[in-house]
């Protein structure tokens, strides 16, 4: 169990809870792309339950956290999160981020093995290139009309929602943290995880390339597999099935649908 039951709470979001005592579903702890929520992985949580029991990590600055102040440095988000789930180990635990919680996850994932807690039986890395293919950016300092033009460009946002001038004011501070936090991340180098990882990006991502994805082999001394999906940065929306078969196999898990007898 964690450590504190109550920065547990705040930090996750169980959509879809594995039956009691069911020790065989292993978890997977998601982390959102930058401006995301946990409510994004709500989809996925449905469709895997309850082979995989999966656990979304909720930023502060948003949603239900939103009067919370948002953390704009990456290690220390990553501390944060850690420090909240670190106890997780009467289960097998995976993670997933996608884009900004790719690093995130990745940090996460190097603290785990760094204080010698179970570690991660698997790391999905989504959306993402490697953290030593470092691309310089300084979108979180630019006005906020070019930070909608990213959002747009990128396809992640609702239209509707970069439409409406109240519901930016309440978003764009959480944004523009997410967006520091990613540009000013820097890995330690010489840090590798040592679980195996499966990498996932889109075919015509602009933010990144299939060298770019492939470099996070050089993250682990585990097995890396990378896979390939059509479509963009958020490939994984519209590619949903291929991605969600992929994450099924890379936990050696298959989920039968009983009203239609037919493996999902």
């Amino acid at each position: 169990m964690p450590h504190s039951a109550e920065q547990f709470e705040k930090w996750t979001r169980r959509f879809h809870p594995a039956p009691d005592g069911d020790a065989r579903a292993p978890r997977l702890l998601c982390l959102p792309h930058a401006g995301g929520s946990a409510s994004f992985f709500f989809p996925a949580s449905k469709a895997l339950a309850p082979a995989v029991e999966v656990l979304a990590v909720q930023y502060p600055g948003r949603q239900d956290r939103r009067h919370e102040p948002n953390v704009s440095d990456l290690h220390e988000l990553a501390d944060q999160i850690f420090a909240a789930v670190r106890r997780l180990d009467d289960r097998p635990l995976a993670l997933l981020g996608h884009s900004m919680g790719a690093l995130v996850g990745y940090e996460v994932a190097l603290r785990m093995r760094d204080s010698g807690t179970r570690a991660p039986v698997r790391f999905f890395a989504s959306g993402r290139r490697a953290p030593s293919r470092h691309r310089p950016s300084t979108l979180h300092t630019e006005p906020d009309e070019r930070i909608v033009a990213e959002l747009r460009r990128l396809s992640g946002t609702d239209a509707a929602m970069l439409a409406d001038p109240e519901l930016l004011e309440m978003i764009l501070p959480a944004i523009r943290a997410d967006y520091r936090a990613v540009e000013t991340y820097r890995p330690e180098p010489g840090r590798v995880l040592d679980c195996p990882v499966t990498v996932l990006t889109g075919d015509a991502d602009p933010q990144v390339t299939i060298d770019e994805a492939a470099a996070w082999e050089e993250h682990t001394t585990g097995p890396t597999e990378l896979r390939v999906f059509q479509g963009g940065h958020f490939f994984l929306m519209d590619e949903a099935e291929r991605v969600l078969d992929t994450v099924r196999s890379g936990l050696g898990r298959r989920s039968v649908d009983s009203d239609r007898g037919v493996a999902i």
